[in-house]
């Protein structure tokens, strides 16, 4: 018998998103949150090319990129400014939010806002902040680690579900995001094995395509990238079986104060989203291939 995915919820009201739903799951926005003004003006730039899709879309947005390569390199805003400006953006847009957390206690804050937390992936093996996410019952995405065999994923799903409440459909609020894998220096290739793999634990997968064309530290003091390789990507993840994709986007990346040598640039949005919707149709939904 196939693996069953259990769906995961994102937000509530018109604009909730099912990872794992009939439609593929979007992750979608800028990669930091720059200012409040360029927050407000992506995500309206994000809701309406996924509803012109017809894909449903979660925002999302850093309030502080906390391993960057350089020390000079922008952050964010930090959390209090952070959760202030996403709060509006779920007002303003009715959209559902997300964002990534570094630390145990900004998790709970965060929670008080976002609809889905974020670990990142450096810190996918950290017990107590993968701990400290399940505990507030808010659907989680965490990202496996560059450094990461996808069936290890196995002990992040156990971590989660050993603390993850009763309420809130519990065990089910768990989103696995495969980035790639690293190769070698300032390289990531992704081994699409290891997206049939990773959904085989029970969890919807979410395709990051484009962290996956990322150079980590590739510019010396900046990560390069190169985002005309990720609408491929996508497309070859869609193609092997996803419950969705994570892509940044930014309206000006050769300006944009995070990724954005890896960002999509929106005047691209429609076509790419285009791909997703057309590859989902003429596909359908994928079960992962059941280990022999």
């Amino acid at each position: 018998m196939p693996t069953r995915i259990a769906p995961v919820t994102v937000g509530s009201g018109p604009a909730k998103v099912v990872v794992g739903g009939p439609r593929p799951a979007l992750i979608m926005g800028p990669c930091v949150i720059e200012s409040e003004a360029h927050a407000l003006k992506m995500a309206g730039i994000v809701k309406k090319a996924a509803a012109k899709a017809k894909l449903p879309v979660i925002f999302k947005a850093s309030f502080d990129k906390a391993n960057r390569t350089s020390h000079s390199s922008f952050r964010g805003v930090g959390i209090d400014e952070g959760m202030r400006i996403l709060a509006l953006i779920k007002r303003r847009t009715g959209l559902p939010v997300t964002t990534d957390v570094h630390e145990v206690w900004q998790a709970e804050q965060a929670a008080e806002v976002v609809d889905l937390l974020q670990v990142p992936a450096l810190l996918c093996r950290q017990t107590d902040l993968v701990e400290a996410c399940a505990r507030t019952g808010v659907a989680t995405s965490i990202k496996k680690g560059q450094f990461l065999a996808p069936w290890d994923c196995r002990n992040i799903v156990d971590k989660f579900y050993a603390v993850a409440p009763a309420k809130n459909g519990g065990k089910r609020r768990l989103i696995l995001i495969e980035r790639g894998t690293s190769f070698g220096y300032n390289t990531l290739v992704t081994d699409f094995r290891g997206l049939p793999i990773m959904r085989a634990l029970g969890v919807p997968v979410i395709f990051d395509a484009t962290h996956s064309v990322q150079a980590p530290g590739g510019k010396g003091t900046s990560s390069g990238g190169a985002s005309h390789f990720a609408p491929m990507m996508m497309r070859a993840a869609l193609a092997v079986g996803v419950e969705g994709i994570f892509m940044e986007t930014h309206d000006d990346p050769a300006k944009a104060l995070s990724d954005g040598p890896n960002s999509i640039p929106t005047g691209a949005l429609a076509s790419v989203l285009k791909d997703i919707a057309d590859l989902h149709a003429c596909l359908g939904r994928r079960d992962p291939p059941q280990p022999r």
